[in-house]
């Protein structure tokens, strides 16, 4: 089963989540990527350029991520549209858009999305049966949340 899988990383994780995706193209090939601008970029060059694989990727390019691509992706992630999320964020160094990460991180976590924030992670995510499975994830009911009395 097909799934929608979102790729991101912070510039200075972006060569290992190109090595990861080039190392696990196999896998990936079967999906559909989305991812924001510039990973998205280094990652069509990797996966096309590099191992010719240009008929057998669907990649979605969004805008860069402090340019509002972190932001597309939650709204993706928030409508239903994202299966899973691999975001090599980088823990060492602080980001201008770190609000946006967190948001991002956010509603990945509100909406029971898998997300893998580093390479052990992503291969485990990766590898798992569930990803050719057609896994359904339970779907958060905020219907408690949406029902609260605000401002009484």
């Amino acid at each position: 089963m097909t799934k929608t899988i979102a790729l991101v990383a912070h510039d200075n994780c972006k060569p290992d989540l190109l090595e990861w995706a080039e190392f696990n193209f196999k896998a990936l090939s079967h999906h559909c990527l989305v991812c924001t601008g510039t990973t998205g970029k280094l990652l069509e060059d990797v996966l096309t350029k590099k191992l010719r694989l240009e008929k057998r990727f669907r990649l979605t390019k969004l805008k860069s991520g402090p340019l509002g691509g972190d932001q597309q992706l939650g709204a993706l992630v928030s409508e239903g549209k994202i299966d899973c999320l691999i975001f090599f964020w980088d823990p060492m160094q602080p980001q201008p858009h770190d609000v946006d990460v967190k948001a991002l991180l956010r509603i990945a976590v509100a909406y029971n999305v898998p997300t893998a924030c580093n390479r052990a992670t992503a291969d485990f995510v990766i590898s798992s049966p569930l990803m050719m499975d057609g896994y359904e994830p339970t779907k958060p009911d905020f219907s408690k949340y949406l029902a609260r009395n605000v401002g009484e």
